[in-house]
């Protein structure tokens, strides 16, 4: 599973990808400019377009680098992908909340992306060099992504929450003391004026609210596909192509995500899996007798609670709104 710290990629490769992961954000960047309602057809198309991009970026993996890294990327962009929906339905609630208007959804999302794009780059270099010194970060790891599971699988139990108080938020409530905020949006503006004085407008405050839930995220992400493998490259990766079609698969996903109702037990599972490989593979280190989870069945187990939670799911929804489903 873990082959050394070392990447695959060398320096070429890195600011290649690099490269071109600033391109497509160059061009999604442009085609929000504009602000306007994203309408069905335009967002399938751009799903359609950043699942088939890292589909056939495993065949690269694959050819370049080998069939175990082929499949370690491979598993890693699925659980990527799967955790990135749940940062959809917050996304979803947080724009709801602040009331954004419809025409300006698709730019708070993508500046959320880029923060969750950074965020991730530091959490990988961090992330790696611990696990390059320490042993013991396998099993924190581990620990981490179990918690993670808990606190998933505890909220689970209940309805989902399908609001947010905007004024009971820590962020908001902090950069609100801080920094007046104007009434109104003022289109993609992130600063307003009130009596003279500069001054926040909406727009910002709610970007705002999306980069600190990023955080949140990266903290069950990155631990998560380190438990794939221990290649910072196709960790990257992974995270990248899992986020840059964010945008788009909001819109398309939109009116589905509430009927992903079992969603919060299938990610508190594949987590809780994830953690315990890690854990496994910290024992094995201190113990080679213990044995590990091979990365094809990690693929397999994964793809199966992925099915089966959307399957129960869409049974659930089904019994609940039977006259809205075929």
């Amino acid at each position: 599973m873990f082959t050394g710290i070392d990447s695959v990629a060398g320096p070429a490769l890195w600011l290649i990808t690099v490269g071109a992961l600033l391109a497509l954000l160059v061009v999604d960047f442009t085609l929000t400019r504009r602000p306007h309602e994203v309408a069905l057809g335009e967002a399938v198309r751009w799903s359609l377009f950043y699942i088939a991009l890292p589909l056939a970026f495993t065949g690269f993996v694959w050819l370049r680098f080998g069939s175990q890294h082929g499949i370690e990327y491979l598993a890693g962009y699925v659980v990527e992908k799967s955790l990135s929906v749940d940062n959809l339905f917050v996304f979803m609630l947080l724009l709801t909340a602040f009331a954004v208007p419809a025409e300006l959804q698709q730019r708070v999302l993508l500046y959320g992306i880029v923060g969750a794009l950074v965020l991730r780059a530091v959490f990988i270099a961090l992330g790696a060099a611990a696990l390059a010194r320490f042993d013991w970060a396998f099993l924190l790891f581990g620990l981490i992504l179990v918690v993670s599971a808990v606190r998933i699988l505890r909220a689970a139990g209940s309805e989902r929450q399908s609001t947010v108080d905007v004024d009971r938020l820590r962020s908001v409530r902090l950069l609100r003391r801080l920094v007046p905020v104007t009434a109104d949006y003022q289109g993609p503006r992130l600063l307003g004026r009130i009596d003279g004085r500069r001054a926040l407008t909406p727009f910002a405050v709610v970007v705002f609210a999306v980069l600190t839930t990023d955080v949140v995220f990266a903290v069950d992400s990155v631990p998560a596909v380190y438990g794939i493998t221990g290649d910072p490259y196709l960790v990257f990766v992974t995270n990248a192509f899992a986020l840059l079609g964010l945008r788009a698969l909001y819109f398309v996903l939109h009116s589905m995500l509430a009927r992903l109702v079992h969603l919060n037990y299938g990610l508190a599972l594949i987590l809780g899996f994830i953690g315990a490989k890690l854990t496994l593979h910290w024992a094995h280190l201190q113990w080679p007798g213990v044995p590990e989870v091979p990365t094809l069945a990690s693929l397999g187990v994964i793809v199966l609670i992925l099915a089966g939670t959307i399957a129960s799911s869409l049974h659930a929804a089904r019994d609940r709104h039977p006259q809205r489903l075929p």
